[in-house]
């Protein structure tokens, strides 16, 4: 199977939008491949080649946020080599958020691959995600926190374990990490301008993390050649060649670094109701073209 120079492009540019908006990318990238006709049904050569490229081009989505914020990573590697207490204080932080995630994330991913991998859990959990952002913005209103919420500095350990148990529920397609620990920052007290900040370095671990698996899981279904470390690496590359892949990787990491810095500055005075009806609304219009067998469930 072929992958043109502007379907390529396009998925990287899907990927990079809404990896770190609350909006799920599995969910879009999905919707995106079937109407380009990539993919195919699940246990398939051509599904499993497309799912290993939208994991490796999220790739371009961790090095948005590398660029982006390189003076935080900095600090927290300054940390852990002893030279930076306020650096050392929120790696152990991304760490405590990312522990949950990559527990039962490696307990249960292949049941998820299995079973929740289709359109209409990721329908069922868009608009039940929606609904959760609105309730979110909602007590929000109603429970400001004193002086705005607190500073990223003062995020403690026990504080990003909550952030980071509510990440697992992201682990359904269609959730969005994002989401779960933006809304948990909010949820235990961060400002706006911490818990998404703090979504977005959580998430430079926990998809690195993610990438590295996918790329070197091996995919013994479909022949000795991929019964091997980075077999569905190899498998993509079989599929479509290393450009797409690469012009992805590009195209994310660019259309992400505007995303972050669009987020960012959107939060700060508009809050998070907008990505709630978003969706919702998108969740019932995907609902409809499955009833009407626009697009397979």
């Amino acid at each position: 199977m072929h992958m043109e120079f502007w379907q390529a492009l396009l998925l990287g540019v899907i990927e990079g939008i809404t990896e770190y908006l609350p909006v799920s990318s599995t969910g879009h990238l999905l919707v995106a491949q079937h109407f380009m006709g990539i993919g195919g049904p699940v246990g398939s050569e051509s599904k499993a080649a497309a799912d290993a490229f939208a994991v490796c081009i999220q790739g371009g989505a961790i090095l948005a946020v590398l660029g982006l914020y390189w003076r935080r990573v900095l600090q927290m590697i300054c940390g852990v080599l002893g030279r930076d207490a306020q650096g050392r204080r929120l790696a152990i932080a991304i760490i405590a958020g990312f522990m949950p995630a990559a527990i039962i994330g490696l307990l249960i991913s292949h049941w998820l691959k299995a079973h929740l991998f289709g359109m209409w859990p990721v329908v069922c959990a868009w608009i039940i995600g929606g609904i959760g952002i609105l309730v979110t913005a909602w007590w929000r209103r109603r429970n400001p926190p004193r002086g705005g919420g607190l500073d990223l500095e003062h995020l403690t350990w026990q504080l990003a374990l909550i952030i980071g148990l509510l990440q697992c529920v992201a682990l359904c397609p269609g959730t969005s990490r994002s989401l779960m620990t933006i809304c948990g920052g909010l949820l235990v007290g961060l400002s706006v301008s911490a818990a998404v900040e703090y979504s977005f370095l959580l998430g430079v671990l926990t998809l690195t993390a993610a990438t590295f698996k996918e790329a070197t899981e091996k995919v013994a279904d479909f022949g000795p050649a991929y019964n091997t470390l980075f077999g569905g690496t190899k498998l993509m590359i079989h599929q479509y060649g290393i450009t797409p892949m690469l012009i992805g990787i590009v195209a994310a990491a660019v259309s992400a670094a505007l995303a972050v810095k669009w987020l960012v500055s959107y939060l700060q005075s508009h809050g998070l109701a907008v990505f709630g009806w978003y969706r919702i609304a998108l969740g019932v219009g995907v609902a409809g073209l499955l009833l009407a067998g626009v697009i397979p469930g």
